[in-house]
C-alpha cells in the first residue's frame, strides 16, 4: 500500500502536537518499518522545512529533519500538469486538489490527512491518521 501523508500529519508527529500525535508518530513508525510506503510531496518538504525551522530556529537541526524524513518517506515531484489539472477540480481548495491530482498521477492509494473535509470529492480515499493507523493494522494482518 502506498499512502501520500499531507504536511499536517508530518508535523503532528515531529512536533508532538495534541491530541494528533500518537497516530501520526505511529504512521512514522509504520513506514520506516515497511508496513506501507508512505510519501510526501516536493512541495510539502519545503513546507516542512519552514515550519520546523520556525520551531526550532535551528537551520542544521531543519535540514537533519528533512534527511531523516527522505529516508522514510518516498518524495513524490508535482507536475505542471498536476498544477493544470487541480485548476478546474471540483475540490474547492487549490492546494488540496493539486495534491489530489499528485497523488493520482504517482497511483498512491490513499491520503492521510487531518483536513478530510476539503478533499470529499478526491478520487481517491482520505483518511485521518487514526483511520489509516486502523486500515494498517486490518492490511498488515492480511
Amino acid at each position: 500500500m502506498r499512502a501520500l501523508i499531507d504536511t499536517c500529519i508530518i508535523i503532528d508527529a515531529l512536533q508532538s502536537r495534541e491530541p494528533f500525535c500518537n497516530s501520526a508518530q505511529a504512521i512514522f513508525i509504520s513506514a520506516a518499518n515497511n508496513q506501507f510506503i508512505g510519501c510526501i510531496t516536493a512541495k510539502s518538504a519545503t513546507d516542512i522545512y519552514y515550519l520546523m525551522h520556525h520551531h526550532t530556529h535551528d537551520d542544521k537541526a531543519s535540514r537533519d529533519v528533512l534527511s531523516k524524513l527522505f529516508a522514510i518517506f518516498d518524495v513524490l515531484d508535482t507536475a505542471g500538469m498536476d498544477c493544470r489539472r487541480a485548476i478546474p477540480s471540483a475540490i474547492s481548495d487549490y492546494e488540496d486538489a493539486v495534491m489530489v491530482e499528485t497523488a493520482v498521477r504517482a497511483e498512491v492509494d490513499c491520503i492521510v490527512t487531518r483536513n478530510q473535509c476539503d478533499y470529499k470529492k478526491s478520487e481517491i480515499p482520505v483518511y485521518t491518521s487514526e483511520e489509516f493507523v486502523k486500515k494498517l493494522e486490518t492490511f498488515n494482518k492480511e
